[in-house]
């Protein structure tokens, strides 16, 4: 559980924070939300804490300290930090192509035209390297998009059926959307840093995470699946019971149940251990992974990774220092694009005032699908979390909103 500190002994003007709950609670108020919790802290110390609405709706559940939340690609940079641990160890280069460990990954081609049956392909002037994966630029996707052949491929071949290993076999058969370095697209690139954690460390992901990052740091309720013994914590799943109409300048409305915490997937180990999207966690539990990530990767004595490995981890690979609006990005994912850069594994502020919203230079951030965030500002030594069930993340602002109102809140 966590201790919090007076806002004001960190710097934080607590009637500030309190316009954190008025705005956030009108979205549960009017429906739109089930409930939620955020967390403040700052120098290593929360200093504001808000619980809020319900974490089933249908059974009447309130949101808890300890209510467990699916983070979807929150997982992300917790494989990041899982693979340079390795990365440490002398294991692999940043710039070696990802076929000395995946050999089917050798002869990927990219996509120049056609459709269906009929793709036109050309040889890549470089393989996929393991930075490509880390930074997105490999040119993977997610299938999401059915108007692009390459899109629909993934789609037929049903990507995320199966195991990790099936999702990597099946991704050596389909042509890469871009040449690797080229763009930016959101995609499975974390899933096979998963794998590569797994081929390289000789242990699946899951018994991985828990000797190696878990367990170091405290983090008892995260995982890949939620045990009989916490079930009753877990919290229900929902996206809006009326889609907005973008057209027609309708918004999302209401709500509806996606995923049953007494029926959900998650009550049972997963068949593929999703290093880009599988995990649950509580705020408490992800405080600890920000704040050794803020630490420059060490946490109450016990080093997770070196300090250098967290600035390159949190460094701008963008060609040329440039934003994600550079790389020509197609696709919705986590963050937005202007301003913001990628390092590996997370999104970096480059320029506020490009990014339109309040924030630091260097500050780096991710979400998840059910609209949870995260970001670590190591200028103001500040770390926010959120955590809700609403998907997709997409349905209302409310993570650019928690920016600006936490951010007002510090005033020395």
């Amino acid at each position: 559980m966590l201790t919090l500190t007076p806002p004001a002994a960190v710097g934080l003007d607590p009637k500030r924070l309190a316009n954190i709950g008025p705005h956030l609670d009108r979205y549960v108020d009017d429906g739109n939300l089930p409930g939620y919790m955020v967390m403040v802290a700052r120098r290593g110390r929360p200093a504001y804490l808000r619980l809020y609405g319900q974490r089933d709706v249908e059974r009447g559940l309130p949101v808890q300290e300890d209510t467990i939340f699916r983070i979807y690609s929150m997982t992300k940079p917790i494989t990041s930090v899982a693979l340079l641990q390795l990365y440490e160890k002398g294991l692999f280069q940043l710039d070696n192509p990802v076929s000395r460990f995946i050999p089917a990954f050798k002869d990927l081609q990219v996509y120049t035209g056609g459709d269906g049956d009929n793709l036109q392909t050309v040889a890549p002037d470089r393989e996929v390297t393991i930075r490509d994966l880390f930074t997105h630029t490999a040119g993977f996707t997610y299938g999401n998009d059915d108007a692009h052949p390459v899109e629909r491929l993934y789609q037929q071949r049903n990507m995320r059926q199966g195991t990790l290993a099936d999702m990597v076999q099946k991704l050596s058969t389909v042509p890469l959307l871009f040449a690797p370095g080229t763009r930016w697209n959101y995609s499975f690139a974390t899933d096979i840093l998963g794998y590569l954690v797994e081929v390289i460390s000789g242990q699946t992901l899951d018994a991985y995470f828990a000797e190696q990052i878990f367990t170091p740091l405290g983090m008892e309720d995260t995982g890949f699946y939620v045990p009989s013994e916490k079930q009753a914590r877990f919290a229900a799943n929902y996206g809006p019971s009326v889609a907005a109409d973008a057209k027609r300048g309708t918004p999302a409305s209401g709500l509806r149940l996606i995923d049953d915490p007494m029926t959900s997937a998650y009550r049972q180990p997963p068949i593929r251990l999703s290093g880009g999207g599988g995990l649950v966690s509580t705020c408490a539990d992800y405080f600890r992974f920000a704040q050794m990530l803020l630490n420059k990767g060490e946490l109450d004595g016990v080093r997770i990774v070196g300090r250098k490995t967290v600035e390159l981890m949190t460094a701008n690979h963008m060609p040329n220092n440039g934003d994600l609006a550079s790389m020509g990005v197609p696709v919705f994912s986590e963050t937005t694009y202007s301003g913001i850069g990628f390092g590996l594994g997370v999104s970096v502020m480059l320029n506020p005032a490009q990014a339109q919203i309040l924030g630091s230079p260097g500050e780096y951030a991710w979400g998840g699908a059910a609209s949870t965030a995260f970001w670590v500002d190591p200028v103001e030594e500040q770390i926010v979390i959120f955590l809700t069930q609403l998907m997709p993340s997409s349905t209302y602002p409310i993570r650019r909103e928690l920016r600006v109102l936490t951010y007002g809140a510090i005033v020395d």
